[in-house]
This record gives C-alpha cells, sequence and structure tokens, in this order.
C-alpha cells in the first residue's frame, strides 16, 4: 500500500484447521456447524471435512502450537462423537507410536493432518531408514513411495495401517480405492509382511463405540459396507452384521481425488 501513501499497521495471522477425508463413511455430516463460544467452524466439503478455528498472532513463525490443534480434535470428538474415532483412526496410530516408540524414524505415508500430528509429536518424517511405516490413504501413493516402503521393511521397520479396506463405494456404488489397496501393494512384494492396524477390521473401533454407548456386543448391531472388514470386525466381537448394497452407478467410474503435485514428493 505504500505506493499509493497508505501506511497501515499489518500484522501476519495464523489460522488453524484440520482437513478429514470422510470418502470411506456411510454417514457423513451434511451441514455445517459453528460454535460461538469456542470461535470454530465445522465444514463438509464433499469427501472431506474441515474443522477451523483460532487466529493468532505470531508473527512469521510457522510453529504450530499442539494445544491449539487438540482444541480442533476435541470439537470434532463433541460434534460428531460418532464418526470421530474413523476419521482419527490414523492420529490414534501416531498417538499409539508416541507413546510406545518415541522419538524414532517414521515414515508417514498419510495425509498432511496426520503427518502434521506426527511431526509434533517429535517423529523424525525423514528418516534415511525409518524405524516404523504408518499407511493411511495418501492420494500421492506412487511406485517411488511402494519402493521405499519395501526397502524399510526389508531392513525391519515396523508396518502399521490405518485402515486395511481395499475400496469403497461412491455414491452410485462405484469402487473407490482405500488404504487396503495400498497395502496390496505392499503385499505383492512382500506376501508375508506383518503390521498392525489401527481401523477396520481391528476391534479398536467398535470395542469404543461399544464402551461408550454402554451396550453388550450381543445386543448391537453392526452396519457396513465392507465385510471383508466391518464384517469381520463385527465378528471378532460377537455382534451381528448388515451390510449395505448399493446399486452399480454409470459405466465410467467416478472422479477420483487429484493429488496435490507437492504430495508426489513425500517419499
Amino acid at each position: 500500500m505504500q505506493p499509493h501513501g497508505l501506511h497501515l499497521p499489518v500484522r501476519p495471522v495464523k489460522g488453524y484447521s484440520l482437513t478429514l477425508d470422510m470418502s470411506g463413511l456411510d454417514t457423513r455430516p451434511g451441514l455445517p456447524v459453528v460454535d460461538g463460544s469456542r470461535h470454530t467452524i465445522a465444514t463438509p466439503m464433499g469427501d472431506r471435512l474441515r474443522i477451523a478455528g483460532t487466529a493468532e498472532f505470531a508473527g512469521l513463525d510457522p510453529a504450530l502450537r499442539e494445544e491449539r490443534v487438540d482444541n480442533l480434535r476435541q470439537l470434532l470428538k463433541d460434534l460428531y462423537p460418532d464418526i470421530a474415532p474413523q476419521l482419527l483412526a490414523g492420529e490414534q496410530a501416531v498417538e499409539h507410536l508416541a507413546r510406545t516408540s518415541p522419538d524414532t524414524g517414521l515414515r508417514c505415508l498419510t495425509d498432511a493432518p496426520v503427518r502434521a500430528r506426527a511431526e509434533a509429536s517429535g517423529f523424525d518424517l525423514a528418516p534415511v531408514r525409518a524405524d516404523h511405516v504408518l499407511l493411511g490413504r495418501m492420494a500421492a501413493f506412487n511406485l517411488a513411495c511402494l519402493e521405499r516402503v519395501v526397502a524399510d521393511l526389508t531392513e525391519g521397520a515396523r508396518l502399521l495401517v490405518a485402515n486395511a479396506d481395499r475400496i469403497h463405494p461412491d455414491p452410485a456404488g462405484n469402487p473407490i480405492p482405500e488404504t487396503g489397496a495400498w497395502l496390496a501393494a505392499i503385499k505383492a512384494c512382500l506376501p508375508d509382511v506383518a503390521y498392525e492396524c489401527f481401523g477396520k477390521p481391528s476391534t479398536h473401533l467398535p470395542a469404543e463405540a461399544l464402551r461408550r454407548s454402554g451396550a453388550m456386543a450381543e445386543d448391537a448391531v453392526f452396519i457396513g459396507d465392507n465385510p471383508e472388514t466391518d464384517g469381520l470386525a463385527a465378528d471378532r466381537l460377537g455382534m451381528d452384521f448388515i451390510e449395505i448394497k448399493r446399486f452399480p452407478g454409470p459405466a465410467n467410474l467416478a472422479a477420483t481425488q487429484t493429488p496435490d503435485p507437492a504430495e508426489l514428493a513425500r517419499c
């Protein structure tokens, strides 16, 4: 503004937000929610849910304050207690690693919020040799990522998977690749690879749902669209399972998420 003779007191403001993948959910929020008491908002954006709020006057410092991010996570849990554990499966894996194996090298093949959580927890996200590999629904997963993961696992890294679903159906019934598709690629190279799963078919999430509701497994029903993972999780807990089936859509597949070119360098 100086060329126009205007001298305005301008200060940089840093905002915080979480953008979470909802594509694998059968039930998802449809309308924005504003929490005036916390100065935050939750906004559905297609297959994404964005939780945003707070403004911080911190100069040009790009560092994130973990307590600010925790406020957004807590808002998500308060607004959507039924789906928050599913949206945060990757972050739950990071928290588990932070408790059991802190300050180690982590190959974090996930979306940006989970990587930010891992970095804030003190993990080295660019190790020469990874101690752990965390696999999530990373849109930019490619052959370079696969080659690096196979090398890590061959050298003894431990594999953690946020969700083992190979696909999920879009509203028209067309298949959309999920984290399990990347896992299948890894298993094609290393058929005997061992891994720990934090999402379905692990019982972590449905067991937490039973705990919060106070229901017994034999009195509950698990409703899902994938018998391989949803159905298996239900069976492991002794729950009845109802499968949601969608009619096939048009012959052409639904448009998939276009990866951010910056993501391609993450591996």
